[in-house]
Parts: C-alpha cells; sequence; structure tokens
C-alpha cells in the first residue's frame, strides 16, 4: 500500500502509543502543513483525528494566518464498526481506500461540537447519543476483542437497571420542549452507528445539518422485536419513534440526576447537559 501512496507525493507514518495521542499527530500535521491526514483504524481513530482538526475552539489552520493551507481528512476503515464509513458505502478494505485517496476526490463535510457548563468542546463526525445507547457504547467499549459481538453484551449490560427518563431539549435556539421517557436520543451527522445499526437513517455528512431520532418508552422486548428496523433503518414508522432535522439541539435531564450517558462516535463524553451544534463545510474531506 505504501508504494501506492508514494505516488501522492510524501508520507509520514505514525503510530499512536496511546488514547488521544492521534489529536496531537493530527494537530502537529496540520501546524506542519501535511496535504491530507489519513486515519487508519476504526470509528475511535477517526473521532481523535477529526478532533485534532480543531485547537481553542476553531480548526487548527486558522490559528495560522499567514498559512490558509487547508489539510484534507482521509479514512482508511479498519475497525471494529467502521460505522462512518458505512454512510459511504466503504468497505473495511484497504486496498480499496488506498485507490481511493490515490485519486484524490474531495468534498467538503460537517462536524458536529459538543459543549457543556464546564467542559471543553468536542468534536465528532458520525452520531452523538443520550441515554441507553450511549450507556450501551460505555460497556461495548470495554469487549473490543469479540469483534461486533461487543455491541450485543454493552447492550446487554445496558438494559440491567435501565430507567427511561424525562428530558428537555432547546431545538434550534427554540423554546425548551418536555421529551417524556426518553430511551434513547440520537444525534445523526452520517447514519450507522453500534456495529451497522442504522440510526439516524437520512443523516448526511454534506446535508449541513443533523438528523436527531428519539426513542421513547421502549422497553426491553421493543429493542428485541424491532431490531431489524433499527438495522435497516426502517424504525422511523414505528410507534414511539420519532425524527427532525435540526442545527443545534440542547439537551438536559430534567432531574438533575448527573446519569444520563452521552457518547459520540461510540466514545464515551460524560454526561447531561450537553449542546450539539453543526459546523457545516468545515473540513474538507477525500472521498
Amino acid at each position: 500500500m505504501n508504494k501506492v501512496l508514494l505516488h501522492c507525493g510524501q508520507i509520514c507514518e505514525s503510530l499512536t502509543s496511546g488514547p488521544y495521542h492521534a489529536i496531537d499527530i493530527t494537530r502537529e500535521a496540520i501546524r506542519e502543513g501535511a496535504d491530507a491526514v489519513i486515519a487508519v483504524g476504526g470509528d475511535g481513530t477517526l473521532h481523535e483525528v477529526v478532533n485534532g482538526f480543531f485547537w481553542a475552539g476553531k480548526p487548527v489552520s486558522k490559528h495560522n494566518k499567514e498559512d490558509a493551507h487547508s489539510t484534507a481528512l482521509g479514512l482508511i476503515p479498519l475497525g471494529t464498526g467502521s460505522d462512518f464509513a458505512r454512510t459511504w458505502g466503504w468497505k473495511n478494505d484497504p486496498y480499496e481506500a488506498v485507490d481511493r485517496i490515490v485519486k484524490g476526490l474531495r468534498s467538503k463535510v460537517d462536524v458536529g461540537v459538543i459543549s457543556g457548563e464546564k467542559e471543553e468542546s468536542h468534536y465528532f463526525i458520525n452520531v452523538a447519543d443520550i441515554h441507553l445507547s450511549a450507556k450501551a457504547g460505555y460497556y461495548a467499549s470495554r469487549y473490543k476483542r469479540f469483534g461486533n459481538l461487543c455491541y450485543v453484551i454493552g447492550a446487554l449490560q445496558a438494559f440491567i437497571g435501565h430507567k427511561n427518563w424525562d428530558l428537555r431539549i432547546k431545538v434550534n435556539g427554540g423554546e425548551w420542549e418536555i421529551c417524556p421517557q426518553v430511551t434513547a436520543l440520537c444525534i445523526g451527522n452520517a447514519k450507522y452507528f453500534g456495529g451497522g445499526m442504522r440510526i439516524t437513517p437520512s443523516g448526511d455528512p454534506c446535508s449541513r445539518e443533523f438528523e436527531v431520532v428519539i426513542l421513547q418508552d421502549f422497553k426491553w422486548y421493543d429493542f428485541i422485536l424491532k431490531l431489524h428496523k433499527l438495522y435497516s433503518g426502517t424504525h422511523l414508522t414505528v410507534k414511539n419513534v420519532s425524527s427532525r432535522s435540526v442545527h443545534s439541539i440542547e439537551v438536559e435531564d430534567i432531574s438533575g440526576s448527573g446519569s444520563i450517558y452521552v457518547q459520540s462516535d461510540g466514545e464515551h463524553l460524560g454526561f447531561l447537559p450537553r449542546k450539539f451544534s453543526i459546523l457545516p463545510s468545515v473540513i474538507e474531506m477525500i472521498c
């Protein structure tokens, strides 16, 4: 693969030494004027690389006023879920990915930004989610060695002691709304999460908006009976499932328990409250 990529110019290969290292590698590459940063791995690696494109609340490239050079984002998907790649129809095939990178076609993509009351901004490119699905993702991360089975194990653990909660949301800066008995709330910049579940079927990283899907008052048997619909993306016709397009959404736990899980791109981010906003066409992606 390296021989093929050499046709694109000079290559600098960097290996991560632990969590969050890819963020630092990406920022350094952008500051040094790299033409592209290629993430090799799954959604977690991609998530870190995307966060590396930003620093102190704005794109790294904007901090250097003398250099207007734009660094592109590329992906060679080799992960457990590779859910972002599914939106584009890409397989876990490194040779296919290298061919795509060599061709060099590029498109501007949106990125989501997450802010909290005290936490610094965090970025995501695929799907952010709240409550049961986020809790399941938190547990699933412990069982990656089992492949896609980790998502099933994570979901089973998350169901233990699970309760639906009343949440409060504010869409596009409007009035607060009450969402009773929320099981999961998903904010999609793309379509898939959880190893192939098409949770936000209209999610499009080039649309300049999120698709928000809310599942309310689901019981454990609802997931068993309707799991096939969640994977096929036909669940929007199911009772107690709603969808809307938004540019921003704020979510709070009415009870103030501080125990409602939040994750983005499969990475645990803590707990509510959080605000999710779209950054349209902010990264150039090799696609």
